[in-house]
């Protein structure tokens, strides 16, 4: 696992926090803001994802 991967899936999880977070207290560009950090954090992740099984395929 890469830094990409692990601050990746943080970012993720944060965003859901806040998405949730906007739902319950009924403010919408805190939901907003909480979808954006989601996808910002798939797309490290996904970086990392790409990172790592590079690394892979190099040492096989």
């Amino acid at each position: 696992m890469n830094r990409n991967q692990i601050n990746g899936t943080v970012k993720n999880t944060a965003g859901r926090v806040q998405e949730l977070f906007g739902k319950v207290t009924g403010n919408a560009p805190q939901q907003a803001a909480g979808l954006a950090r989601q996808a910002a954090g798939r797309m490290q992740k996904a970086c990392g994802d790409v990172k790592e099984a590079l690394k892979n395929s190099r040492h096989s």
